[in-house]
């Protein structure tokens, strides 16, 4: 399986806007999209020269701003439009909806890590439990009714409480129900277009993809 091990500021960079990446650094000064010399530069040499591209630029921007968010690879990213398109609605939503209920993405969600990178690594070193039963797939789709729960060891717990304890104004979204004394969470309800945090403009991203 293919990994990004290059800077990930760069991704923020040249998509020209936080995705938050590297979790509360993502937040402070040292962010490199805060930055006065480099604010809306792309990276590399001609970072500079950015215009306002063709409609196919304009689409493929979408494309990769959704991909990267998420941190899914090209293929995968792929199968997800593709299981979007047999599905009966509008297949932007649906395929945000299905990026939505990637477990990673829910643990991020819930602040049981710091970033989307970093809730991956705790699934699968096998922290996190899913209806009791552990669950080591990043790309795990959670349904409605599933509880979220951690490893009976101590080492699992403090970690999390730690983590919850450095952002105490942190609001779980209305789709997910979190007990952070336990901790434990219950995905309460489907998430909807509300809930995904990202600007994008999903039917620019089907296009790029069905072209």
């Amino acid at each position: 399986m293919s990994r990004y091990l290059r800077p990930n500021c760069r991704l923020c960079r040249r998509e020209g806007m936080k995705l938050m990446l590297k979790g509360v650094r993502c937040e402070t000064a040292k962010c490199p999209v805060e930055k006065k010399q480099r604010a809306g530069l792309a990276p590399g040499q001609h970072g500079w020269h950015r215009g306002r591209g063709s409609d196919y630029a304009v689409r493929l921007r979408e494309k990769q701003k959704v991909k990267r968010y998420y941190g899914v690879a090209e293929k995968q990213f792929m199968r997800y439009v593709s299981k979007a398109e047999r599905i009966k609605g509008n297949t932007g939503e649906t395929l945000l909806m299905l990026l939505e209920r990637r477990l990673d993405n829910v643990v991020y969600k819930l602040n049981f890590a710091p970033s989307r990178k970093a809730a991956r690594q705790i699934i699968a070193h096998g922290h996190i439990y899913v209806n009791g039963r552990k669950v080591d797939i990043p790309d795990f789709a959670v349904s409605i009714g599933d509880k979220i729960t951690l490893k009976n060891a101590e080492k699992s717990k403090k970690r999390i409480k730690d983590q919850l304890a450095t952002n105490t104004s942190f609001t779980a979204q209305p789709w997910l129900q979190l007990d952070p004394d336990t901790p434990m969470a219950t995905v309460v309800a489907m998430p909807s277009r509300q809930d995904v945090q990202l600007p994008v403009e999903e039917q620019l991203v089907i296009e790029f993809c069905s072209r």
